[in-house]
Order: C-alpha cells, then sequence, then structure tokens
C-alpha cells in the first residue's frame, strides 16, 4: 500500500541569510574589508619608504622650526626641484661628513645680504620670515652675496649660532653650496608631532613658485584608512556571533 512521506526537507539557510556567524553575505564582506584593507596599509608604507627618508636632528640651528633631537621626514629630491625657502638634507664635504639641515633663501642669479631694518634682503627685498624666533634676520650683518648659478645660499633659522652659508662666506664659493648637494626637503617634523612645515610665504614676492607639499597627507590617510578596514573586517565576525547568541538568548526567554 502506497503512503506519503512524512519526511520533510528543513530550509537551508541562503547565502543572504543571517547564520552564527553574521552570515554568508557577511562573512565575505569582513574579508574582502581586511584584504583591501591590508592591501592599502602595506601599500601606503611601501610608498611612504619609496618617498621619504627620516632623519633625526642633532643641533638647535633650525629652530624653533626644528628642535634638537627631533624626527623629520624628508621627501626625497633632485636639485634641481629646490626652491627658495625649503628647508633642505645636503651634504657639502666642505661643510663636514654628515648631512645638514638649513633653509635656501637665495638660488642661483639672487643677490642676498643682511640686514636691513632687521630683515633679510633677497633681490633687494625685505623677505618676512614670521619663523625666527624674535623676528630678527640675524645678529650681525653680512655683505652683499651674488649666488652662482646651480648653488645655494642657506642660513639656518636658528641665526645666532647656526653654522651656515654665513661661516663660509670667506670659501670661494662664498658660502655656497651647489644644487647637486641636496638629497632631501624636509616635510613634516613627526616627533614630536608638529606636522607640516609651513610654507614660507615670505619668498613670494621675488616671483616664482614655492614647493608644493609632498605627498605625506595622502600616505597618512591611506595608512589610517587601511587599519580602519583591516580592524573593521576583523572585528565583524566576533561582533556578528556576539549579537546572534543575544538574539537566540532573547528568543529563547521569549518561548517559556
Amino acid at each position: 500500500m502506497g503512503g506519503e512521506s512524512a519526511t520533510r526537507t528543513a530550509p537551508r539557510s541562503g547565502g543572504t541569510g543571517s547564520g552564527p556567524a553574521g552570515g554568508r553575505t557577511g562573512q565575505r564582506l569582513s574579508g574582502l574589508a581586511v584584504a583591501l584593507g591590508l592591501v592599502l596599509f602595506l601599500a601606503a608604507f611601501g610608498w611612504g619608504a619609496v618617498v621619504y627618508r627620516p632623519y633625526t636632528v642633532p643641533t638647535t640651528s633650525m629652530a624653533p622650526t626644528i628642535g634638537a633631537g627631533d624626527r623629520v621626514l624628508a621627501q626625497r629630491i633632485d636639485g634641481a626641484e629646490v626652491r627658495r625657502g625649503d628647508v633642505v638634507v645636503f651634504k657639502d664635504a666642505g661643510w663636514g661628513d654628515a648631512p645638514m639641515i638649513k633653509r635656501v633663501v637665495a638660488v642661483g642669479g639672487d643677490t642676498v645680504a643682511c640686514c636691513q631694518e632687521g630683515r633679510l634682503t633677497v633681490n633687494g627685498k625685505q623677505i618676512e620670515e614670521p619663523y625666527l624666533a624674535d623676528g630678527q634676520a640675524g645678529p650681525a650683518g653680512f655683505p652683499t652675496v651674488t649666488v652662482p648659478e646651480g648653488r645655494l645660499f642657506l642660513l639656518g633659522d636658528e641665526r645666532h649660532g647656526s653654522l651656515d652659508s654665513t661661516a663660509h662666506l670667506t670659501d670661494a664659493a662664498s658660502g655656497t653650496v651647489a644644487r647637486d648637494t641636496v638629497s632631501a626637503r624636509v616635510d613634516a617634523v613627526v616627533w614630536p608631532m608638529d606636522g607640516m612645515l609651513p610654507r614660507p610665504a615670505g619668498f613670494e614676492a621675488l616671483g616664482g613658485t614655492l614647493s608644493e607639499p609632498g605627498p605625506l597627507r595622502i600616505i597618512v590617510a591611506l595608512i589610517a584608512g587601511g587599519a580602519v578596514l583591516v580592524l573593521g573586517g576583523a572585528a565583524y565576525g566576533p561582533v556578528a556571533q556576539r549579537a546572534a547568541r543575544a538574539r537566540a538568548r532573547t528568543e529563547t526567554a521569549g518561548a517559556r
């Protein structure tokens, strides 16, 4: 005698349903977030390592902009990219064996002198230098120097004791250094976290363009975004499981 089977197939949870682990779709999305976050995080770190070099400044010659012991990030550049007002890293055999950090105040073809009404002059124009501690360009003047083509005249922001171009005025090149001695341009002070160096707007009166900030802000944003994706994606599973257990307890309590 034929009969109808009483066995029934239990419904399966679909791909978009919410299971104990938050559902297959949620798991896939969380895995994708972790993978994308890792890519962004590692790529940004790699980009930063290629573009920037860290330096520790040993002296106060760039105070108050950069203090002794401060850690800075300097963008790798070619000497041809240097502009007036840049704080650069360079190494000149006549100045010593170690890399030095100074501010470029004049480039090839400029005339530079100090001081007129307490201010540095470049090509006869007084330069506003708000980054100086006392607002004065220096404790003592120096005669007009004409910077040869392809060379730079550099000063420390601490003008009272910096061993800069003024300490080498009697050299054959009148204290200037070649552009190709520059290896990097300081973009930010990262320890302590003082942030990006402000643009030296006082040099705009001389014409030409100022240097643009490097991609440091973009790199930091990518690192932060990648970290958020990794942490958020990794946290999804445990959070979803905890929420599912809480729902199960609520449903059990309601069925009693």
